[in-house]
C-alpha cells in the first residue's frame, strides 16, 4: 500500500492579521467578509507530498479534525458521526468541534465520538476568534481539518490562513445548494481548502458545470450506511412491536424541513384517497422531526387526514420503522447528495417513489429500484405512488432489486476506505 509523507500539506501566514477581512476596527459581534483582493490570492500552498508505491510499510494513524457550525440534525450530522465513528474504529484519532447548542454534540457523546464545544455558529468575528485560538493551541496535533457547513468552513479557513503549520483543509459538501461565484467563495473554495469532498457525483459534476472547479480538486464519496443494521425484517411483527395497526403503509424518513417535500405528500394523499376506495386504507407514517412540525399537524388537519397520517417523530430504531412500510418516499426539491433514508430503505427491501434532485438518481434506478416523480407535483407524486400501492408483485420486485443494489454499493466500508484515501493524501504523516 503506498504511503504519504511530507512535514506539510499547506504553508500559512505566521502572523495574526486582517488582511482576510475588510479593513476596519473589529467588533466581536461583527460580520466576517473576505475581501476579492485576498480572495485573488492564494494564502496557502501545497507542500511536498512523496507517494512510493511499492512501500509495504503500515500506514500511520491519521489524526482527523471534524469542524460542524450547523445547530440541527440531518443526514449531514449523521453522515459526520458515522464517518467518524467508523475512522475511529479503524484506530485513527478523531475530534469534533461543534456548538454546544448543536444537536450533534450530545449525539457524538452517545456515539463515544471525542467532541469539543466552541461557539462557531456565526460568521463574525467573536467565533472567528475562538476558532483561531483554539487551532492556536491544539491545530497542529491533526493531519487534516474536515470542514462541513458554510460558517465552520469560512472560520476554519480564515484562521488557517493566519496560522503557521496548519493542517490541509478539506470541505465535504453534503447538499445541492448552489454556490455563487463572488471572488471571495472562489479564494475558499481554490485557495483555502486542498480538497473537496461531495456526497454525490452529480454534486461534484455541478461544481465543475456551475462554478468551474477543477474536477481533479474533487471526489465524489457517497455516504455508508451499517448494512448489518438495516436489513429487511418481518413487516407483521415490526408493526406489532411499533404499536402499528396492520394496515398497508407509505413512509417517509427525514428532517421535518420545506424541501423534503412532506407538504406535496400530504396532497398526494388526498388525491389517492378520492381516485380509489382501495387507497383509502392506505396510511402514512412520517418519521422524523424538524421546523415544519407545527405546520405539518395543522395542515394534515386541515386536509382531513389525522386518522391516515402519523407523525412519530425522531425514532432511534429506525430499521424497525422502514420494515414496517410497504413502500419509502422522498419527494425532495432541494439541496440533496444521496439521502441516506432512501439508502436505509433500500437496504432493508423497500420500493421508493422519489424525485431526481440532487444525486438521487446514483442510488434509485428508476423503473428498477423505484419510481422516479416530478418535483413539486403533487398529482405526479400521487400517480408514482398509485403504481406501487395497486401492484404488490411489483413492490417486491423494486424492493428485491433495491435491496441487492444497496448491499453491493452503500456499505459504510466503501466510504470510510474513500474518505481514508482522501486524508492520507492531505494529510501531514
Amino acid at each position: 500500500m503506498a504511503r504519504v509523507t511530507g512535514k506539510k500539506c499547506h504553508e500559512s501566514p505566521a502572523e495574526w492579521r486582517s488582511s482576510p477581512v475588510d479593513a476596519k476596527p473589529l467588533r466581536a459581534d461583527d460580520t466576517i467578509r473576505v475581501s476579492p483582493q485576498v480572495a485573488n490570492t492564494n494564502p496557502t500552498s501545497a507542500a511536498d507530498v512523496y507517494v512510493d508505491p511499492v512501500d509495504p510499510t503500515p500506514m500511520k494513524p491519521l489524526a482527523i479534525l471534524h469542524t460542524e457550525s450547523s445547530l440541527g440534525w440531518g443526514g449531514q450530522e449523521i453522515r459526520i458521526l458515522t464517518e467518524a465513528r467508523g475512522m475511529l474504529d479503524r484506530g485513527h484519532r478523531v475530534m469534533l468541534l461543534t456548538p454546544a447548542a448543536a444537536e450533534i454534540f450530545p449525539a457524538a457523546k452517545r456515539a463515544d465520538v471525542p467532541v469539543e464545544t466552541i461557539e462557531i455558529a456565526t460568521k463574525r468575528v467573536k467565533p472567528l476568534l475562538a476558532m483561531r485560538s483554539w487551532l492556536k493551541q491544539r491545530g497542529r496535533e491533526f493531519d487534516v481539518i474536515n470542514t462541513h457547513s458554510s460558517t465552520d468552513s469560512w472560520l476554519a479557513a480564515v484562521a488557517c490562513a493566519t496560522l503557521d503549520d496548519m493542517p490541509a483543509i478539506l470541505r465535504t459538501r453534503h447538499v445541492s445548494t448552489a454556490v455563487n461565484n463572488h471572488a471571495s467563495t472562489r479564494w475558499l473554495y481554490e485557495k483555502a481548502t486542498a480538497h473537496i469532498v461531495t456526497t454525490g457525483e452529480a454534486l461534484r459534476q455541478q461544481l465543475r458545470r456551475d462554478n468551474g472547479y477543477a474536477l481533479d480538486r474533487m471526489t465524489s464519496v457517497r455516504t455508508g450506511i451499517a448494512l448489518d443494521r438495516f436489513q429487511p425484517m418481518e413487516k407483521h411483527a415490526m408493526r406489532a412491536s411499533l404499536g402499528l395497526e396492520n394496515r398497508p403503509t407509505i413512509g417517509i424518513v427525514a428532517t421535518l424541513r420545506d424541501w423534503k417535500g412532506h407538504e406535496d405528500l400530504l396532497d398526494a394523499m388526498v388525491l389517492l384517497r378520492a381516485k380509489s376506495a382501495a387507497f383509502q386504507e392506505w396510511r402514512l407514517v412520517i418519521v422524523g422531526d424538524g421546523p415544519e412540525h407545527e405546520r405539518l399537524m395543522q395542515k394534515t388537519a386541515a386536509r382531513g387526514l389525522d386518522d391516515v397520517v402519523k407523525l412519530v417523530g425522531n425514532q432511534e430504531n429506525v430499521p424497525n420503522w422502514l420494515s414496517a412500510f410497504d413502500i419509502f418516499v422522498l419527494p425532495s426539491y432541494g439541496n440533496e447528495g444521496v439521502p441516506q433514508g432512501i439508502m436505509q430503505a433500500m437496504a432493508c427491501g423497500l420500493p421508493v417513489v422519489c424525485t431526481s434532485v440532487g444525486a438521487i438518481a446514483e442510488a434509485v434506478q428508476d423503473g428498477k429500484t423505484g419510481i422516479m416523480v416530478a418535483t413539486r407535483n403533487p398529482q405526479a407524486l400521487a400517480d408514482g405512488l398509485a403504481q406501487l400501492m395497486s401492484n404488490e408483485t411489483r413492490r417486491a420486485q423494486m424492493g428485491a432489486a433495491g435491496h441487492a443494489f444497496a448491499r453491493e454499493h452503500f456499505g459504510v466500508d466503501v466510504m470510510l476506505d474513500k474518505m481514508e484515501a482522501v486524508f492520507r493524501r492531505y494529510a501531514r504523516i
